[in-house]
């Protein structure tokens, strides 16, 4: 059974709310994307705004992190419920910057995922390695152990997004056949972990994903669509990269 393909946007720390004029453009040129979910995942300040505008439509509102909990004093922190109270279907966990800046680990993943589970919200689950850890030739390694860290027992709910951590923001992009042996490497983990739902589950990559190379890119062999992230602040750039999905 094929998979649906996802294009996710992760706008970071970035918009106020004139950008709902943006999500406007995202909604308008959806309707002709039949074929793809689209979902945007703007700043905590935006989310019920972005889902009382998208409501009905064929594009999705998500957040870009949760906490653990559901409730607590936790300040500052959001919890998943809360995310799906405003009406958020997503949300993206482990991303790069929040390993690298929070010092999230595998296990703080991983219980956010079970959180956005727990709320009813599709976890985005980001693995990737770092520049020094590809040219050391380990990035088997490292995907290996993030998948297993990071991952629920049970991979319903779920997408994976890959995203080499060298590639974002750089410009850099991997080769098509880097990103085809990396995504079935992944494909061929998440199958022998949960069979048939592995099989199933959606594979995103994300890197410097530009209107430029995505024709390339979400045609590879298991890339079950991407996260884009600077692209995705114009709305023109990424229903382009969605576009590749066009009538398929």
């Amino acid at each position: 059974m094929a998979r649906r393909p996802l294009v996710a946007a992760n706008w970071k720390m970035n918009g106020l709310k004139a950008s709902i004029a943006e999500l406007e453009k995202i909604i308008a040129g959806a309707r002709a994307l039949a074929t793809v979910d689209l979902v945007v995942c703007p700043p905590a300040t935006l989310i019920a705004g972005f889902a009382a505008k998208a409501k009905g439509t064929p594009v999705a509102i998500g957040g870009q992190d949760c906490h653990a909990e559901a409730a607590g004093a936790y300040t500052g922190d959001i919890s998943a419920e809360m995310l799906r109270d405003v009406g958020a279907v997503a949300v993206i966990v482990g991303h790069s910057e929040r390993r690298r800046y929070h010092g999230e680990t595998d296990a703080t993943v991983r219980a956010k995922a079970l959180a956005a589970r727990r709320a009813g919200l599709l976890a985005i689950i980001c693995i990737g390695e770092t520049r020094a850890e590809r040219d050391a030739g380990h990035t088997r390694d490292v995907l290996r152990t993030q998948l297993d860290g990071s991952l629920p027992d049970e991979c319903e709910s779920i997408a994976i997004a890959y995203e080499p951590v060298w590639a974002i923001g750089t410009g850099l992009t991997p080769t098509c056949d880097d990103v085809g042996n990396t995504h079935a490497f992944i494909r061929a983990r998440l199958s022998s972990r949960f069979a048939e739902t592995g099989r199933n589950t959606r594979i995103l990559y994300g890197g410097s994903v530009k209107p430029g190379n995505a024709k390339d890119l979400l045609r590879v062999e298991d890339v079950d669509g991407a996260l884009v992230g600077g692209a995705s602040l114009n709305a023109e750039e990424f229903l382009a990269i969605a576009g590749v999905y066009r009538n398929r």
